[in-house]
């Protein structure tokens, strides 16, 4: 099974799908630094109609994997940097790491919520389970 087919949680965040069907769009917008509607999602999937939210607030759990990304951002720079030998003065490396992360925050941003999507929501595929279609008889959903 390769790493990037569809029903592995990496296909769904690569290609940016929703982590239930893989197939519906995630995000309202393809590009990450549209910074009028940074990192707008759907409600609800356009292909499968699950629910994109769980719960009021959801995706401010994405901060803290945001925060790690950043994190293993300047750690990459700086092993790479130690390993390469490359010289370079304490300010010169603060001003290179802050205006990398600046440019790559949207970026940063938007990866972090369909990572934290795929750490709660799982793959269905695209029909609905009798379980699924009895819960939204049942419930309303």
């Amino acid at each position: 099974m390769s790493l990037l087919e569809k029903g592995n949680k990496l296909y769904s965040i690569f290609y940016r799908k929703c982590p239930h069907c893989h197939e519906g769009e995630f995000f309202k917008y393809k590009n990450p630094y549209n910074l009028k509607h940074l990192s707008a999602t759907y409600e609800n999937c356009t292909v499968c109609g699950r629910k994109l939210y769980i719960e009021p607030g959801f995706y401010y759990g994405a901060l803290y994997v945001t925060y790690g990304l950043g994190v293993a951002h300047f750690v990459a720079i700086w092993v790479i940097s130690e390993i390469l030998n490359i010289q370079y003065e304490f300010w010169s490396f603060v001003a290179f790491i802050s205006i990398s992360l600046l440019l790559l925050t949207p970026f940063y941003h938007a990866i972090s919520k369909i990572i934290w999507a795929n750490m709660f929501m799982g793959y269905k595929g695209v029909e609905r389970s009798e379980l699924e279609i009895k819960e939204k008889e049942d419930y309303g959903i």
